[in-house]
């Protein structure tokens, strides 16, 4: 259990005795009009840039203006097989085999191209289950596939509830849901980490509850990627999808990534949909071949990738492996703790976290529910120089993600809504 104090002094000695503080300088922090670096806790919806991107970037404009197209087979990071190059690294961050992970499309659209393969509903067999309170891309997402398929989108869809007055959701309650509508359920498709409270969930558990009913199960893991320790291989999930522009820094709407299991990395037999980009690397340009499926994740690739995307993800996934998600999620839980611990000395009468308290539950994302509160309060928070995150109808999401945040920003942070409370 780690003790934690108030005090300036005590988040400066934590700062000091951080082995990941050389990091915080390898991005670039929004400034306030006086100069200083913002308070930045919204990489739960946008993760910092950092330094070395534009070296990456530039790289593959040099290539491009110096090559032309030969650029695919003799720039630096030669872009036919670029994808390969973040393979591993996307791997050991989301706990999985390289066969098991592609970075691809955009997260929705992945999203769809693994309810192609893995929601085939029957007559009998077509629900969908997700949380109450999924993000609503998922829900907009699940709804079309229902219809797609010639269901109601209302009757097809399961709703896993919390209980009356609670936020967060109970596993017995989907075990209830499981008992009683199990055989008439084709997927399950659950946020990994819910975006409103931050609860992360027990991917395992919930894989092999589904797949004890004989449903298939898939995560959204926007949320999770590069924030928690998802484990997708020992999970057993079929399928997982996630964009990289959160915790993974990089960049505004760049490409996803995907995971499948690899128990299906050579059924050809699933349905899905194609391209040349799936289609077997040794015979690809010859053009006229029959198609030839990729084994693994690769295989459901369609088109090949925009390499500018790539090299900023490249960028990020390069530190990750530097510095490896263990080391990671366990600076995350000590400033997390800690921004608990100091909300928690604002009293709780007044602040209420809706994020559950075990911190194998939940990543570095905590939010706030303020007594009597509105958008007003956040508005402050900004205008005091903290950017964090509005979610209506009454929650301020902050996330003290650990390659850049200090234990000195959760203590500032922490100060400034103490004064705005106290106006």
């Amino acid at each position: 259990m780690f003790h934690y104090k108030t005090g300036l002094d005590f988040a400066l000695e934590q700062d000091r005795n951080d082995k990941l503080k050389a990091y915080r300088n390898q991005f670039h922090i929004p400034k306030n009009q006086d100069g200083s670096d913002c308070i930045y806790m919204t990489g739960n919806s946008l993760g910092l840039q950092p330094k070395n991107t534009k070296a990456y970037v530039n790289q593959e404009l040099d290539d491009w203006a110096q090559l032309g197209v030969e650029g695919h087979f003799e720039a630096k990071n030669p872009w036919l097989p670029y994808h390969e190059f973040l393979t591993k690294s996307m791997a050991n961050v989301v706990g999985a085999k390289p066969i098991e992970v592609v970075v691809m499309n955009t997260l929705t659209a992945n999203l769809h191209f693994m309810m192609v393969s893995f929601y085939q509903p029957t007559k009998t067999r077509y629900k969908i289950l997700i949380e109450s309170d999924a993000f609503p891309s998922d829900k907009y997402a699940v709804e079309s596939q229902l219809r797609h398929h010639g269901f109601d989108d209302k009757d097809g869809l399961v709703l896993w509830k919390p209980r009356k007055g609670e936020e967060l959701l109970n596993y017995e309650d989907l075990q209830t849901i499981l008992q009683e509508q199990g055989q008439e359920i084709a997927l399950i498709m659950i946020g990994g980490v819910n975006y409103y409270t931050g609860q992360y969930f027990d991917l395992k558990r919930i894989t092999q509850l589904g797949h004890e009913y004989g449903c298939k199960v898939g995560f959204d893991c926007a949320h999770g990627a590069g924030n928690v320790q998802l484990n997708l291989h020992d999970s057993g999930a079929d399928f997982a999808v996630w964009c990289t522009y959160k915790y993974l820094n990089s960049g505004p709407g760049s490409l996803a990534g995907c995971f499948v299991h690899e128990r299906h990395a050579h059924n050809k037999n699933l349905n899905r949909f194609t391209g040349w980009w799936s289609h077997n690397k040794a015979t690809r340009f010859n053009m006229r071949n029959e198609f030839d499926q990729l084994p693994g994740a690769e295989g459901w690739q369609l088109s090949n990738p925009p390499i500018l995307s790539m090299a900023a993800i490249k960028a990020s996934l390069d530190m990750f492996s530097e510095v490896g998600i263990e080391q990671l999620t366990e600076k995350s839980k000590k400033l997390t703790g800690y921004f608990e611990f100091l909300l928690k000395q604002l009293g709780e009468d007044t602040i209420r976290i809706i994020t559950p308290e075990n911190p194998n539950e939940r990543g570095c994302q905590l939010s706030i529910q303020v007594k009597n509160a509105d958008k007003s309060l956040h508005d402050k928070l900004t205008q005091a120089g903290v950017i964090s995150d509005w979610r209506e109808p009454d929650v301020i999401r902050c996330a003290p993600t650990p390659f850049y945040n200090s234990f000195e920003d959760v203590y500032r942070l922490a100060e400034k809504l103490k004064t705005i409370l106290n106006e």
